[in-house]
């Protein structure tokens, strides 16, 4: 019996389907041992060497199963995942195991039975370079949240907490707040002539005002618009110039992990957290009724966009069959990412069998496991297809005024006249771009047709800030500057949330007056951790580590400056950071004030801003809606077994309450509760009864 370790039951469950007999799979649960939980873990004195322990008790039992299986088995594989925390988790596995200098590490990019049997013919020693690539994360994650978390809590509230990429991440959202808190919006206005061709029934189109006698012109007043309208009484239109042409539009590349949580974040509506894993599930394997448990889609953590050259010319072969051979390029299609820092270990995120169609897994998968898989298949297949093609054609229409002056205007279209990829995955447009507005199918034109105005409108504009960061732009963001890697993009996310350093409105980041503070305090006190170009600089040193460059060396060179930028802001720095009060509606029934919201040691409350004089306190509930029944704010509690329901703040008047956050509309069908769901089809309200299942979009009530 040959003995298989990886880190969960839901992947082992799916290899053990694959080698069957003769082989025992079991998982290690993750981590087996980490940094002690309390203490730093790091003796900086001896080159910053981690101290790592076993702290769970269940980690210490089940170390003890293992040894056992691995004595009674006659060899044991490391099949842990294909990347630097895989091969982590294989060096503490084989230290605790005397699995030491074998060659017995096996890694597969998909869990399949071919590719596992295959990585089991191929076994290899541990990689230390990648066993240290993590360590050194590890340690200098550690050291910077260790040190930083314990001033921020001193100096300005406890509980928080600092680090590496966690800090810089804000920074990038609070100094996208400070730009749109300083911009000034500049007033434009915009001119369309509605136009028909002259002397026959044709098609109203749209074109745009361009030019005044071949110089731009843009419009930015009233008076100047009427200026305008005002010459172009009784003007003559014609086309000028008509520039026929052909565009292409090539495919995406698939998905890299961070490509899979933007694009899932904007079509799907899920949350990072959410995509990774659903995405996990995925990969490892799902129970798929009639099947077993069956492995999806490769491995999701992966920052490249290459495919092999079996799998390329096997999908070039199922487009052939499925779409016609013009769908097909004659040469396999090939993609260059953009992003830093690229590793480029792993093949992109696709399906491990295209003919397992999206379709066929419909009733079969979760539904948010089968949007994903379907987005992940999709985009793959359609990376791989031909171009789309265009007809385009571009007017310029000209208005010959009485006086004898000349304005133009510009009018777009095109056409689809091969649909390529986009059968199968289309790119959504940019819904601000006014050239899109602006576009679309013209009538037959050419250069000189006589044209009739219908009329003009005029719209008041103008400039906007960059928008705050949505979860899909912020990624992109990351990636772009360097900041962290693909994998943790969804845990900061989750941190940045818990701390309550941002919160969101409209699915967008906004800084709270705390990560707006603590921002500041890191500006003043540790100016590298939050410098963009720092961080960046600092990631692609730790990724060369892969590559054999010395761990300890990296941490050597940051830690000493470090180290004075943590005694100055312990010992040298301002004053505790006095938070500004953040003020409630509930008004203090003693003394008539708005009382404020404060936190204590047991999470916030409302006091009076008139203490000591007067010392009224309340318990603080927050609204997180609107009682369906009496329409009263709705109010999350907790059961006395600790579970969160949601209850009327009018109790005991009014004794509505739900296990989830009620829709403030009970169901016009059978007048039950109904939940809120909000994804990529907006934000609608459906019946909590299963039989019922009615569905309301919010905004569309039913009275």
């Amino acid at each position: 019996m040959k003995l298989v370790i990886v880190e969960s039951p839901s992947k082992a469950k799916t290899i053990q389907k694959y080698l069957g007999q003769g082989y025992r799979v079991m998982a290690s649960g993750g981590h087996i041992c980490d940094l002690p939980p309390k203490t730093l873990g790091i003796d900086i004195a001896d080159r910053f060497k981690p101290e790592y322990v076993v702290t769970d008790a269940k980690k210490k039992e089940l170390i003890k199963r293992l040894r056992k299986e691995v004595k009674d088995s006659d060899f044991t594989y490391l099949a842990t995942d294909p990347d630097r925390e895989g091969e982590a988790i294989s060096w503490h596995l084989a230290n605790h195991l005397g699995l030491n200098g074998l060659k017995n590490r096996i890694e597969f990019n998909e869990i399949t039975s071919k590719a596992v049997r295959s990585a089991i013919e191929a076994p290899r020693a541990i990689n230390m370079n990648l066993v240290d690539a993590q360590q050194a994360r590890r340690v200098l994650d550690r050291l910077v949240g260790y040190k930083v978390s314990p001033i921020l809590s001193r100096k300005i509230k406890s509980g928080l907490s600092g680090g590496r990429v966690q800090s810089a991440a804000l920074k990038m959202i609070v100094d996208r707040e400070r730009e749109i808190n300083a911009f000034v919006p500049q007033e434009y206005w915009n001119v369309t002539a509605h136009l028909t061709k002259a002397g026959e029934r044709s098609p109203v189109f749209k074109a745009m005002l361009a030019d005044h006698a071949g110089s731009k012109v843009k419009l930015t007043c009233e008076d100047e618009v009427k200026t305008l309208l005002s010459a172009l009484e009784g003007a003559s239109w014609k086309v000028d110039k008509v520039k026929r042409g052909v565009s292409r539009s090539r495919p995406a590349a698939p998905f890299t992990t961070s490509t899979l949580q933007q694009d899932g974040s904007q079509k799907l509506g899920l949350s990072a957290p959410q995509i990774m894993q659903i995405a996990q599930q995925l990969y490892e394997g799902v129970d798929i009724p009639g099947e077993g448990q069956t492995a999806l889609v490769t491995y999701i953590r992966t920052d490249s966009v290459r495919i092999s050259a079996d799998m390329q010319a096997l999908t070039l072969d199922f487009i052939r069959k499925k779409f016609g051979d013009e769908y097909a390029p004659q040469k396999p299609n090939y993609y260059a990412t953009k992003a830093q820092n690229v590793q480029d270990a792993h093949e992109a995120i696709r399906p491990v069998n295209l003919m397992r169609s999206p379709e066929s897994l419909q009733d079969k998968l979760p539904r948010n496991h089968y949007r994903l898989y379907k987005l992940i298949y999709d985009r793959y297949l359609a990376s791989q297809m031909t171009d789309a093609v265009y007809n385009t054609m571009t007017v310029r229409v000209e208005a010959d005024t009485v006086s004898g002056d000349n304005y133009g205007f510009k009018a777009s279209g095109k056409a689809l006249v091969f649909k390529g990829y986009t059968a199968v995955y289309e790119v959504e447009k940019n819904s601000d771009d006014e050239e899109n507005e602006n576009s679309g199918n013209l009538p037959a034109l050419e250069d000189g047709d006589k044209l009739n105005l219908r009329n003009i409108k005029t719209e008041q504009k103008f400039t906007k800030p960059l928008p705050r960061y949505s979860e899909a732009t912020l990624i992109k963001a990351m990636e772009e500057n360097g900041i962290g890697r693909p994998s943790t993009y969804a845990t900061v996310i989750s941190v940045l949330t818990k701390r309550e350093y941002v919160t969101k409105e409209q699915k967008l980041f906004k800084p709270t007056q705390l990560g707006e503070t603590v921002t500041e305090f890191m500006e003043q006190w540790f100016r590298n951790i939050v410098d963009i170009h720092f961080t960046a600089d600092m990631e692609s040193k730790l990724d060369k580590i892969e590559h054999g460059a010395e761990w300890q060396k990296i941490i050597e060179d940051f830690y000493p400056g470090f180290a004075d930028e943590v005694a100055r802001a312990a010992y040298n720095g301002t004053r505790k950071v006095v938070l500004p009060e953040d003020v409630s509606d509930v008004i203090c029934e003693k003394c008539g004030e708005r009382m404020i919201i404060k936190e204590g040691r047991y999470g916030k409350f409302l006091a009076c801003p008139n203490y000591p004089a007067c010392k009224n306190i309340k318990n603080f509930v927050e609204p997180v809606g609107k009682c369906p029944v009496c329409g009263g704010d709705i109010t999350k509690r907790y059961s006395k077994t600790g579970k969160i329901f949601y209850g009327c703040a009018n109790y005991p008047k009014c004794k509505f309450m739900s296990w989830e956050i009620p829709a403030p509309i009970l169901c016009p069908k059978c007048g039950k509760t109904m939940r809120i769901v909000e994804d990529s089809d907006g934000k609608r309200y459906v019946c909590t009864d299963k039989t019922c299942n009615h569905t309301v979009f919010a905004g569309k009530e039913e009275k």
